[in-house]
């Protein structure tokens, strides 16, 4: 599918180096259809990796995508520059008054904190709340659907006894919904986290369903309001090396972090990787897309109408 993003963004390079098709602003202007509205609330530190990794998964679909990325208005970021952040971001004052097809909440390296104590968390509950009247359906990511689930649920996520880190076997809890239509009975996703949130909690709240399970790393996926919201607490959207660089990462802060399970072949740090949850996320987000965005939101999205 074509991703419309503008024309000079970064990211556009890479995903046209492997021939995934970048439309720039200035060729989907002449094109007579109407393409649907994605917003990317980026709230992880390395945006420029996080951006490539969620338009890499959104390209998947023949459908014609416009994209726009979010930031917090109360938050410096220290690992991307703020030229790139002034050229390729919106704050929430900007694009409050629109409204979007989909949008996607990514996590962000705050997860042992309070989520009060989080220094922009005031502008994200506004803008998770503004998503309930205005976004079709929005996609939770890792601390993301955490803040979700805390935000409009109520439920409290807890800390584990080490970090929850590699990847995982999942199984599926409904077998006939359509964001997992088409998965095995069995799949894979990498999980990098020190909370959880308790599949009890979940199942005792109106309004929820679990879709997916892991024996090892716990709930994986939950439906809101029959599919306008979704938590996803793994990282279906991390690259290959994603795990070995945070690894490595942990390591030279000197912190006492096991090798990533069921990462590296034969659990050898030194040795090659095994990816084996690259299909399952492409269908993720292409399902997401298809069913949940794409054949429920109404076709002019600011009067309803189909």
């Amino acid at each position: 599918m074509p991703i419309n993003v503008q024309d000079n963004l970064p990211a556009k390079n890479v995903l046209e180096s492997e021939n995934i098709f970048v439309m720039t602003e200035s060729r989907a202007t002449g094109q007579d259809i109407r393409p649907l509205e994605i917003l990317i609330l980026n709230l992880m530190p390395k945006k420029k990796e996080t951006e490539v990794q969620l338009l890499r998964l959104l390209s998947n679909t023949p459908l014609q995508l416009n994209i726009k990325f979010l930031q917090m208005k109360s938050h410096v970021s220290k690992n991307t520059e703020a030229t790139h952040l002034r050229t390729f971001y919106n704050v929430f004052d900007e694009i409050k008054h629109l409204k979007f097809d989909g949008m996607i909440i990514t996590g962000a390296p705050v997860e042992l904190m309070e989520f009060e104590e989080v220094n922009y968390w005031e502008e994200l509950t506004e803008v998770m709340e503004w998503s309930v009247r205005n976004v079709t359906s929005t996609f939770h990511i890792c601390w993301g659907a955490q803040a979700g689930l805390y935000y409009h649920y109520g439920i409290k996520k807890r800390k584990l006894d080490k970090k929850m880190f590699g990847v995982y076997e999942h199984t599926k809890v409904y077998k006939h919904e359509n964001l997992l239509r088409g998965f095995d009975d069995s799949f894979y996703a990498p999980h990098s986290r020190y909370t959880e949130v308790s599949r009890r909690d979940i199942e005792k709240t109106p309004g929820l369903n679990i879709l997916s399970m892991s024996e090892k790393a716990g709930v994986y996926i939950v439906s809101g309001q029959g599919g306008k919201q979704f938590f996803v607490m793994g990282h279906s959207e991390y690259e290959t090396e994603t795990l070995k660089e945070e690894y490595l990462r942990d390591r030279e802060k000197g912190l006492d972090t096991a090798v990533p399970e069921n990462y590296f072949l034969n659990d050898d740090p030194e040795g090659e990787i095994s990816v084996r949850w690259k299909a399952h996320s492409s269908l993720l987000y292409t399902n997401w897309l298809n069913y949940y965005v794409y054949q429920i939101t109404p076709y002019d999205l600011y009067s309803g109408r189909r």
